[in-house]
């Protein structure tokens, strides 16, 4: 049985079916990519898999257990599966430090000294310790997710789900926040991200899943599904990739 489970998964807003039955397999300490154009399902599924979208079918497992459906405790599970988004969602009107701080306070119950201590630690490790003090609105929009990123991390999620986290962000600002997202893969974090950037999947991810119209349509090493698709699906997105110069 792998780390992270997804089996036969469904999900409909009203007629449109979003998510027509995805089975995925993650084990500890892999990176998987999620690719495709936009509206194949890559954010629907994250946020399934993090229960801010109830599934309609299919179950998910993490460790052995389910995680889905009636009966789920959903702060358990958000205490082990952390989520980053597009936008940074951080609270406007807290500092950095508080942002960071807040969940692990209210929900693993640590002490302010133990929160504060460990939210430094974190922001050290991405170049902000000394932005603890200052306010969202402060920060530019790559200083502001790698806060994000930090607020996530700050939960020791054993799963981390980043979803197209640098489409908001100018150019000049990606390649600080996929900085931090490769320092995380290579010690080890699991992570389950959708992205459109194609250059850094073919170098993080052990596993690249290319969605069409809510199923996986093909999945395997970077080198092949970047370099060497199969599907016709598959390479015809590729090429619309490289002509955009973004491969």
């Amino acid at each position: 049985m792998s780390f992270l489970e997804i089996k036969g998964l469904r999900k409909s807003y009203g007629e449109l079916e979003v998510l027509r039955g995805i089975d995925l397999a993650v084990e500890q300490h892999q990176v998987i990519c999620l690719i495709g154009a936009s509206g194949c399902g890559k954010s629907t599924l994250l946020r399934c898999v993090n229960a801010l979208e109830p599934i309609d079918e299919g179950q998910i497992r993490l460790d052995g257990d389910v995680v889905s459906g009636e009966g789920t405790d959903v702060d358990r599970l958000r205490r082990d599966v952390g989520i980053v988004f597009q936008s940074f969602n951080l609270f406007p009107h807290m500092s950095v430090l508080d942002n960071v701080t807040l969940a692990p306070r209210r929900i693993h119950r640590l002490s302010r000294e133990q929160a504060q201590a460990q939210a430094l630690e974190l922001l050290e490790r991405v170049g902000l310790s000394g932005k603890a003090a200052a306010y969202p609105d402060q920060l530019s929009g790559g200083q502001q997710q790698r806060v994000a990123i930090v607020r996530a991390l700050a939960m020791n999620p054993r799963v981390l789900l980043l979803d197209e986290i640098t489409s908001a962000l100018d150019p000049e600002l990606v390649a600080e926040v996929l900085g931090i997202v490769r320092d995380l893969a290579a010690a080890g974090q699991t992570m389950l991200l959708a992205t459109h950037e194609m250059s850094f999947a073919r170098e993080v991810a052990d596993t690249v899943c290319f969605l069409h119209e809510g199923v996986i349509l093909e999945q395997g090493p970077p080198e092949q599904i970047l370099g060497a698709p199969t599907e016709p699906r598959t390479q015809a997105f590729l090429r619309r990739i490289i002509e955009a110069g973004r491969l």
